[in-house]
Protein backbone atom coordinates (compact mmCIF):
# COMPACT_ATOMS: atom_id res chain seq x y z
CA UNK A 1 0.00 0.00 0.00
CA UNK A 2 1.45 3.51 -0.78
CA UNK A 3 2.47 5.44 2.06
CA UNK A 4 1.03 9.07 2.81
CA UNK A 5 2.78 12.23 2.07
CA UNK A 6 2.68 12.68 6.02
CA UNK A 7 4.04 9.07 6.85
CA UNK A 8 6.61 9.51 4.02
CA UNK A 9 8.03 13.14 5.43
CA UNK A 10 8.57 11.35 9.20
CA UNK A 11 9.84 7.74 8.19
CA UNK A 12 10.70 7.47 4.44
CA UNK A 13 15.19 6.94 4.08
CA UNK A 14 15.40 6.17 7.87
CA UNK A 15 17.85 2.92 8.39
CA UNK A 16 15.89 0.01 9.69
CA UNK A 17 16.59 -1.03 12.37
CA UNK A 18 17.91 2.67 13.49
CA UNK A 19 21.59 2.68 13.80
CA UNK A 20 21.91 1.33 17.67
CA UNK A 21 18.25 1.91 17.79
CA UNK A 22 18.58 5.64 17.69
CA UNK A 23 15.20 6.99 16.63
CA UNK A 24 16.41 9.68 15.26
CA UNK A 25 19.11 9.31 12.67
CA UNK A 26 22.45 10.67 14.22
CA UNK A 27 24.92 12.95 13.04
CA UNK A 28 27.72 11.86 10.91
CA UNK A 29 30.06 14.65 11.26
CA UNK A 30 33.14 13.15 9.79
CA UNK A 31 34.86 14.14 6.72
CA UNK A 32 35.78 10.70 5.77
CA UNK A 33 35.18 7.27 5.72
CA UNK A 34 37.06 3.95 6.21
CA UNK A 35 37.85 2.45 1.65
CA UNK A 36 36.20 -1.09 1.91
CA UNK A 37 36.90 -1.47 -1.87
CA UNK A 38 35.32 0.94 -3.99
CA UNK A 39 35.95 1.13 -7.32
CA UNK A 40 34.29 4.01 -9.04
CA UNK A 41 35.36 7.71 -7.02
CA UNK A 42 31.78 8.89 -6.79
CA UNK A 43 31.17 5.95 -4.44
CA UNK A 44 34.36 6.94 -1.96
CA UNK A 45 32.57 7.22 1.42
CA UNK A 46 33.50 11.37 1.91
CA UNK A 47 31.67 13.91 2.81
CA UNK A 48 32.33 16.04 -0.31
CA UNK A 49 30.54 13.03 -2.22
CA UNK A 50 27.38 13.75 -0.85
CA UNK A 51 26.93 10.09 0.79
CA UNK A 52 27.65 10.32 4.26
CA UNK A 53 24.90 8.06 6.33
CA UNK A 54 22.48 11.37 6.42
CA UNK A 55 23.08 12.10 3.09
CA UNK A 56 21.74 8.84 1.88
CA UNK A 57 18.57 8.75 4.01
CA UNK A 58 17.78 12.79 3.15
CA UNK A 59 18.02 11.49 -0.11
CA UNK A 60 15.85 8.68 0.21
CA UNK A 61 13.41 10.40 1.58
CA UNK A 62 13.16 13.70 -0.61
CA UNK A 63 12.87 10.89 -3.58
CA UNK A 64 10.38 9.47 -2.02
CA UNK A 65 8.43 13.06 -1.62
CA UNK A 66 9.05 13.79 -5.06
CA UNK A 67 7.26 10.62 -5.76
CA UNK A 68 10.85 9.88 -8.28
CA UNK A 69 13.80 7.75 -8.38
CA UNK A 70 16.67 9.83 -7.00
CA UNK A 71 17.39 12.92 -5.17
CA UNK A 72 20.70 14.83 -4.31
CA UNK A 73 21.54 17.55 -1.76
CA UNK A 74 23.31 20.31 -2.54
CA UNK A 75 24.89 23.69 -0.83
CA UNK A 76 22.38 25.58 -1.74
CA UNK A 77 19.24 26.15 -4.27
CA UNK A 78 21.49 27.75 -6.36
CA UNK A 79 24.36 25.01 -6.75
CA UNK A 80 21.44 22.81 -7.60
CA UNK A 81 20.26 24.92 -10.40
CA UNK A 82 23.48 25.73 -11.84
CA UNK A 83 25.20 22.83 -11.35
CA UNK A 84 21.92 20.98 -13.24
CA UNK A 85 21.85 23.67 -15.77
CA UNK A 86 25.45 23.05 -16.30
CA UNK A 87 25.31 19.32 -16.73
CA UNK A 88 22.01 19.62 -19.59
CA UNK A 89 23.94 22.39 -21.50
CA UNK A 90 26.46 22.76 -23.09
CA UNK A 91 28.08 25.91 -25.26
CA UNK A 92 26.67 26.01 -28.59
CA UNK A 93 23.38 24.84 -27.27
CA UNK A 94 19.95 26.16 -25.98
CA UNK A 95 17.58 26.93 -23.40
CA UNK A 96 13.78 28.00 -23.16
CA UNK A 97 13.03 29.72 -19.87
CA UNK A 98 9.99 31.23 -18.34
CA UNK A 99 10.54 34.98 -17.96
CA UNK A 100 9.16 35.86 -14.51
CA UNK A 101 12.06 33.37 -12.84
CA UNK A 102 13.42 33.84 -9.45
CA UNK A 103 16.03 36.72 -9.81
CA UNK A 104 19.37 34.58 -9.30
CA UNK A 105 18.27 31.98 -11.78
CA UNK A 106 17.35 35.00 -14.13
CA UNK A 107 20.54 36.55 -13.62
CA UNK A 108 22.77 33.29 -14.38
CA UNK A 109 20.94 32.48 -16.93
CA UNK A 110 21.14 35.86 -18.93
CA UNK A 111 24.88 36.25 -17.36
CA UNK A 112 27.25 33.13 -16.83
CA UNK A 113 25.25 30.75 -19.21
CA UNK A 114 25.62 33.31 -21.77
CA UNK A 115 29.37 34.10 -21.68
CA UNK A 116 29.89 30.13 -21.80
CA UNK A 117 28.21 30.06 -25.07
CA UNK A 118 24.36 28.72 -24.09
CA UNK A 119 21.92 30.79 -25.66
CA UNK A 120 18.55 31.63 -24.17
CA UNK A 121 14.97 32.67 -24.78
CA UNK A 122 12.48 33.99 -22.54
CA UNK A 123 8.92 32.73 -22.90
CA UNK A 124 5.57 33.57 -21.14
CA UNK A 125 4.30 30.16 -19.66
CA UNK A 126 0.89 30.90 -20.56
CA UNK A 127 1.56 31.62 -24.39
CA UNK A 128 2.64 27.73 -26.05
CA UNK A 129 2.31 29.51 -29.26
CA UNK A 130 6.06 31.56 -28.03
CA UNK A 131 7.52 28.50 -27.53
CA UNK A 132 7.24 27.25 -30.63
CA UNK A 133 8.26 30.65 -32.29
CA UNK A 134 11.46 30.40 -29.99
CA UNK A 135 12.05 27.01 -30.44
CA UNK A 136 15.60 26.38 -32.27
CA UNK A 137 17.28 22.83 -33.45
CA UNK A 138 20.02 22.97 -30.80
CA UNK A 139 17.38 23.85 -27.72
CA UNK A 140 17.83 21.33 -25.11
CA UNK A 141 15.94 22.14 -22.21
CA UNK A 142 12.80 24.13 -21.10
CA UNK A 143 12.82 25.67 -17.45
CA UNK A 144 9.93 26.59 -15.85
CA UNK A 145 8.60 27.70 -12.06
CA UNK A 146 5.52 25.68 -10.71
CA UNK A 147 4.63 29.31 -9.20
CA UNK A 148 7.06 31.55 -10.64
CA UNK A 149 8.25 34.62 -8.37
CA UNK A 150 7.60 37.21 -7.52
CA UNK A 151 4.01 37.12 -9.49
CA UNK A 152 2.73 33.86 -8.23
CA UNK A 153 2.14 32.82 -12.10
CA UNK A 154 1.14 29.95 -12.63
CA UNK A 155 2.58 28.50 -15.97
CA UNK A 156 0.51 25.60 -18.16
CA UNK A 157 2.47 23.15 -16.75
CA UNK A 158 0.81 20.06 -18.62
CA UNK A 159 1.52 21.82 -21.70
CA UNK A 160 5.17 22.46 -21.08
CA UNK A 161 5.31 18.62 -20.40
CA UNK A 162 3.82 17.77 -23.56
CA UNK A 163 5.54 20.08 -25.67
CA UNK A 164 8.93 19.47 -24.29
CA UNK A 165 8.39 15.40 -25.12
CA UNK A 166 7.47 16.37 -28.27
CA UNK A 167 10.50 18.37 -28.73
CA UNK A 168 12.76 16.06 -27.27
CA UNK A 169 13.71 18.74 -24.23
CA UNK A 170 14.78 17.76 -20.94
CA UNK A 171 11.54 19.32 -18.69
CA UNK A 172 12.65 21.05 -15.48
CA UNK A 173 10.86 22.55 -12.79
CA UNK A 174 11.67 24.93 -9.86
CA UNK A 175 9.19 23.43 -7.40
CA UNK A 176 10.10 26.05 -4.18
CA UNK A 177 7.15 27.45 -4.04
CA UNK A 178 4.48 24.92 -4.48
CA UNK A 179 6.49 22.15 -2.49
CA UNK A 180 5.64 18.29 -2.61
CA UNK A 181 2.28 18.71 -0.68
CA UNK A 182 0.84 20.91 -2.94
CA UNK A 183 2.38 19.82 -6.58
CA UNK A 184 4.31 16.46 -7.76
CA UNK A 185 5.69 17.18 -10.97
CA UNK A 186 7.27 14.23 -11.54
CA UNK A 187 4.06 12.57 -11.30
CA UNK A 188 2.58 14.70 -14.26
CA UNK A 189 6.09 13.85 -16.62
CA UNK A 190 8.58 16.97 -15.89
CA UNK A 191 12.46 15.06 -15.85
CA UNK A 192 14.02 17.35 -12.96
CA UNK A 193 12.59 19.15 -9.98
CA UNK A 194 14.43 21.60 -8.18
CA UNK A 195 14.26 23.28 -4.58
CA UNK A 196 15.70 25.67 -2.42
CA UNK A 197 15.33 23.09 0.44
CA UNK A 198 16.28 26.55 2.32
CA UNK A 199 12.77 27.50 2.35
CA UNK A 200 9.81 25.04 2.50
CA UNK A 201 11.06 21.76 2.87
CA UNK A 202 13.81 22.99 6.25
CA UNK A 203 10.75 25.60 7.36
CA UNK A 204 12.95 27.08 10.00
CA UNK A 205 15.23 29.71 8.54
CA UNK A 206 18.51 28.39 9.84
CA UNK A 207 19.30 26.08 6.42
CA UNK A 208 21.30 27.12 3.41
CA UNK A 209 20.18 24.08 0.85
CA UNK A 210 19.28 22.93 -2.43
CA UNK A 211 17.86 19.61 -3.81
CA UNK A 212 17.75 17.97 -7.08
CA UNK A 213 15.69 15.39 -7.80
CA UNK A 214 14.44 12.89 -10.55
CA UNK A 215 15.30 9.64 -12.22
CA UNK A 216 18.58 7.41 -11.09
CA UNK A 217 20.62 8.40 -14.21
CA UNK A 218 19.94 12.14 -14.63
CA UNK A 219 20.64 12.82 -11.25
CA UNK A 220 24.08 10.55 -11.33
CA UNK A 221 25.24 12.55 -13.80
CA UNK A 222 24.46 15.75 -12.51
CA UNK A 223 25.76 14.71 -8.97
CA UNK A 224 29.77 13.93 -10.69
CA UNK A 225 29.72 17.10 -11.75
CA UNK A 226 28.55 18.33 -8.33
CA UNK A 227 31.22 16.36 -6.64
CA UNK A 228 33.61 18.18 -8.54
CA UNK A 229 32.09 21.89 -8.05
CA UNK A 230 32.30 20.84 -4.07
CA UNK A 231 29.04 22.27 -3.22
CA UNK A 232 27.94 19.52 -0.65
CA UNK A 233 25.43 19.60 2.19
CA UNK A 234 27.06 19.43 5.30
CA UNK A 235 26.18 16.25 7.19
CA UNK A 236 24.70 18.88 10.54
CA UNK A 237 22.56 20.90 7.72
CA UNK A 238 21.36 17.31 6.48
CA UNK A 239 20.39 16.40 10.15
CA UNK A 240 18.53 19.54 10.29
CA UNK A 241 16.81 19.41 6.69
CA UNK A 242 15.48 16.31 7.95
CA UNK A 243 13.66 17.48 10.67
CA UNK A 244 12.63 20.23 9.05
CA UNK A 245 11.31 17.75 6.11
CA UNK A 246 9.35 15.99 9.54
CA UNK A 247 6.83 18.57 9.91
CA UNK A 248 6.46 19.54 6.32
CA UNK A 249 2.88 18.74 5.15
CA UNK A 250 0.99 20.27 8.57
CA UNK A 251 3.02 23.70 8.03
CA UNK A 252 2.42 24.05 4.15
CA UNK A 253 -1.17 23.21 4.79
CA UNK A 254 -2.13 25.71 7.19
CA UNK A 255 0.07 28.22 5.46
CA UNK A 256 -2.05 27.24 2.54
CA UNK A 257 -5.29 28.52 4.24
CA UNK A 258 -3.32 31.19 6.20
CA UNK A 259 -2.84 32.60 2.75
CA UNK A 260 -5.61 31.97 0.70
CA UNK A 261 -7.49 34.10 3.63
CA UNK A 262 -4.66 36.83 3.59
CA UNK A 263 -4.82 37.37 -0.40
CA UNK A 264 -9.12 37.53 0.03
CA UNK A 265 -8.52 40.54 2.61
CA UNK A 266 -6.26 42.47 0.57
CA UNK A 267 -7.65 41.79 -2.59
CA UNK A 268 -10.55 43.59 -0.63
CA UNK A 269 -8.86 46.40 0.57
CA UNK A 270 -9.68 49.74 -0.81
CA UNK A 271 -5.52 50.62 -0.34
CA UNK A 272 -4.40 47.86 -2.20
CA UNK A 273 -4.50 47.62 -6.69
CA UNK A 274 -3.50 44.20 -7.14
CA UNK A 275 -2.73 40.76 -5.08
CA UNK A 276 -0.99 37.94 -7.19
CA UNK A 277 -1.84 34.40 -5.48
CA UNK A 278 -2.98 31.38 -7.48
CA UNK A 279 -5.63 30.72 -5.61
CA UNK A 280 -7.80 33.75 -6.48
CA UNK A 281 -10.00 33.07 -9.72
CA UNK A 282 -8.79 36.32 -10.73
CA UNK A 283 -5.13 36.17 -11.13
CA UNK A 284 -3.23 34.08 -13.72
CA UNK A 285 -2.85 30.63 -13.41
CA UNK A 286 -5.62 29.96 -11.05
CA UNK A 287 -7.40 27.15 -13.66
CA UNK A 288 -3.98 25.41 -13.78
CA UNK A 289 -3.31 25.19 -9.90
CA UNK A 290 -6.84 24.35 -9.42
CA UNK A 291 -6.85 21.15 -11.52
CA UNK A 292 -3.11 20.43 -10.80
CA UNK A 293 -2.46 21.56 -6.99
CA UNK A 294 -3.64 20.38 -3.81
CA UNK A 295 -2.88 23.67 -2.44
CA UNK A 296 -1.86 27.00 -3.52
CA UNK A 297 1.05 27.67 -1.41
CA UNK A 298 1.80 30.38 1.53
CA UNK A 299 3.47 32.96 -0.89
CA UNK A 300 1.67 36.11 -2.05
CA UNK A 301 2.52 39.68 -3.49
CA UNK A 302 0.47 42.53 -3.62
CA UNK A 303 0.68 46.27 -5.50
CA UNK A 304 -0.27 49.20 -3.46
CA UNK A 305 -2.28 52.10 -4.70
CA UNK A 306 -0.20 55.90 -4.21
CA UNK A 307 3.63 56.06 -4.47
CA UNK A 308 7.06 54.79 -3.06
CA UNK A 309 6.39 56.65 0.19
CA UNK A 310 3.26 54.96 0.94
CA UNK A 311 5.33 51.80 0.62
CA UNK A 312 8.02 52.65 3.21
CA UNK A 313 5.20 53.78 5.96
CA UNK A 314 3.88 50.30 5.82
CA UNK A 315 6.49 48.30 6.18
CA UNK A 316 7.58 50.85 8.97
CA UNK A 317 4.20 49.97 10.55
CA UNK A 318 4.24 46.18 10.26
CA UNK A 319 4.60 44.90 13.68
CA UNK A 320 4.33 40.68 13.05
CA UNK A 321 5.99 40.62 9.93
CA UNK A 322 9.89 40.33 9.69
CA UNK A 323 11.24 42.95 6.85
CA UNK A 324 13.74 40.42 5.36
CA UNK A 325 14.59 38.53 2.13
CA UNK A 326 13.94 34.68 1.55
CA UNK A 327 10.49 32.85 2.44
CA UNK A 328 9.08 29.43 3.49
CA UNK A 329 10.01 29.75 6.98
CA UNK A 330 7.51 29.54 10.46
CA UNK A 331 7.85 33.53 10.26
CA UNK A 332 5.95 35.62 7.96
CA UNK A 333 8.57 37.59 5.82
CA UNK A 334 8.15 40.71 3.93
CA UNK A 335 10.17 42.23 1.22
CA UNK A 336 9.82 44.87 -1.75
CA UNK A 337 11.40 42.43 -4.60
CA UNK A 338 12.49 45.42 -6.90
CA UNK A 339 15.01 46.43 -4.24
CA UNK A 340 15.72 42.70 -3.19
CA UNK A 341 15.43 39.67 -4.97
CA UNK A 342 15.49 40.87 -8.66
CA UNK A 343 17.37 44.12 -8.05
CA UNK A 344 20.13 42.45 -10.16
CA UNK A 345 17.50 42.79 -13.17
CA UNK A 346 17.50 46.07 -14.86
CA UNK A 347 14.74 48.87 -14.10
CA UNK A 348 13.39 47.78 -18.27
CA UNK A 349 13.80 43.89 -17.37
CA UNK A 350 11.62 44.69 -14.37
CA UNK A 351 9.21 46.53 -16.10
CA UNK A 352 9.18 43.79 -18.95
CA UNK A 353 8.12 41.18 -16.05
CA UNK A 354 5.55 43.17 -14.45
CA UNK A 355 7.66 43.83 -11.19
CA UNK A 356 6.54 47.16 -10.04
CA UNK A 357 8.38 48.95 -7.86
CA UNK A 358 5.63 49.12 -5.27
CA UNK A 359 5.22 45.29 -5.60
CA UNK A 360 5.66 43.64 -1.77
CA UNK A 361 6.24 40.28 -1.78
CA UNK A 362 4.70 37.95 1.44
CA UNK A 363 5.60 34.87 2.69
CA UNK A 364 2.79 33.96 4.92
CA UNK A 365 3.80 31.84 8.63
CA UNK A 366 2.31 29.57 11.11
CA UNK A 367 1.44 33.11 13.32
CA UNK A 368 -2.35 33.11 13.88
CA UNK A 369 -4.40 34.31 10.75
CA UNK A 370 -6.36 36.78 12.88
CA UNK A 371 -3.13 38.24 14.02
CA UNK A 372 -1.86 39.30 10.68
CA UNK A 373 -4.85 40.21 8.83
CA UNK A 374 -5.46 42.87 12.21
CA UNK A 375 -1.67 43.92 11.89
CA UNK A 376 -1.74 44.40 7.76
CA UNK A 377 -5.06 46.14 8.50
CA UNK A 378 -3.51 48.50 10.88
CA UNK A 379 -0.45 48.97 8.18
CA UNK A 380 -2.03 49.44 5.86
CA UNK A 381 -4.75 51.96 7.22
Amino acid sequence: MPLQIETLSVHAGKPKPGIRRAVSLPVFQSSTFEYTGETRYDDILYARLSNTPNHVALNAKLAALEGAEAAMVTASGMAAITTSLLTILQPGTHLLAQGGLYGGTHEFVSGELTQLGVEHNWIRGNDPDSWKKQLQENTRAFYVESIANPLMEVPLLEEVVAFAQENNLTSIIDNTFATPVNFRPIDLGFDLVLHSATKYLNGHSDVVAGVLIGTGQLVGEITSRLNHFGAALDPHACFLLDRGLKTLPLRVRFQNESAHRIARFLAAHEAVEKVNYPGLEESQGHVTAHSLFSGYGGMLSFEMTGNSTGIDSFFERLRIPIVAPSLGGVETLAIRPAISTHVGLSVRERKDLGIADRLIRLSVGLEATADLIEDLEQALA
